[in-house]
């Protein structure tokens, strides 16, 4: 059942209405199937209309879809044999980030992203994807068995931020994340790293920075919440539609500004309308992005990630 959001209440409106004559014609001898098909157009037209035209805090929104595909999803829809693996050797296993080896379309990677969940028990086990110093801390373990057996790191980045308690401020998470980031950019090997939903903080780049970095047609991408923004600025959350639009976090400024390099189309609607479709179509980019950096040598991919951060900087 789609979960609509404010700004979709006209589509909503039609579809109530497309159910309840489909109700209403069970067992009924006259033929509806023409004005069914016509409310059905008007639908997907309404749909399509309004998700080209999303300001930036609506595309907050469709990235913060309750539905929208996390990293268990694109596991199981893009990727094969996907085999886990946990603990940060030091203090123990942290469920916002997960991480392990895995095929894509046959070849062998290593799988790292933010998992935030699809209920309330399972967003509580992960933590609503805000990883503590020892999921960066494990993340920083795999992108080392990359290195040392060769394989590529694929990234799926959706996290709000990383997790700001007292135990994890604690037990390092500035300097775990610090260090996430450079492992990032001391890889030997080729690194593709997706915003698949929210790019928050540095909770977000200490497993974004890549030589190529994607980014979902809705998703967003900042240094700061919206709300946070608003907050501080304006002194109230209310003003976060003006924040998003201030702060270009949408990934169709990002491309502009050189922030990211491919905006992966999702399905009309968003990519909580069709998962499947959205790993697939995923699956694919990423897939395109490896074949483009398998014959670069460490030195170049290592010159690539500094370059395109340095170009940042001016």
């Amino acid at each position: 059942m789609v979960s609509y959001l404010e700004f979709e209440k006209p589509v909503a409106e039609l579809d109530k209405r497309i159910a309840e004559l489909r109700d209403a014609s069970e067992g009924d001898d006259v033929d509806i199937s023409a004005e069914l098909k016509r409310l059905e157009k008007k639908s997907a037209q309404l749909l399509a209309s309004t998700y080209e035209a999303l300001s930036p805090w609506q595309k907050t929104q469709v990235a913060r879809h309750p539905s929208r595909p996390h990293f268990r999803d694109y596991v199981e829809h893009a990727f094969d044999e996907f085999v886990p693996l946990g603990g940060d050797r030091a203090f123990g296993e942290d469920e916002a980030i997960l991480g392990g080896f895995a095929k894509l379309n046959g070849r062998k990677v290593v799988l790292i992203g933010h998992e935030k969940g699809n209920d309330t028990a399972s967003r509580i086990r992960h933590n609503f994807g805000m990883g503590k110093p020892e999921g960066y801390r494990k993340a920083i373990r795999l992108m080392d068995m990359a290195g040392r057996f060769g394989l590529p790191v694929v990234t799926l980045v959706d996290t709000s931020g990383a997790f700001p308690g007292v135990e994890a401020e604690e037990r390092g998470q500035a300097e775990a994340i610090a260090r996430s980031t450079e492992a990032c950019l001391a890889l030997p090997v080729p690194m593709v790293a997706t915003i698949v939903g929210e790019g928050g903080s540095g909770g977000a780049v200490a497993l974004a920075s890549a030589e190529r970095v994607l980014m979902l047609e809705h998703a967003v991408y900042s240094v700061i919440s919206p709300e946070g923004c608003a907050s501080i600025l304006w002194r109230t959350a209310e003003k976060a539609p003006d924040a998003a639009e201030a702060m270009k976090i949408t990934a169709q400024n990002l491309e502009k500004l050189g922030v990211i390099d491919r905006i992966v189309n999702e399905p009309v609607g968003g990519a909580h309308r069709d998962p499947q479709a959205m790993a697939k179509a995923l699956g694919e980019a990423i897939g395109e992005e490896l074949d483009m950096l398998s014959n670069k040598s460490a030195e170049e991919l290592k010159r690539m990630r500094e370059e395109r951060f340095l170009q940042m900087a001016g």
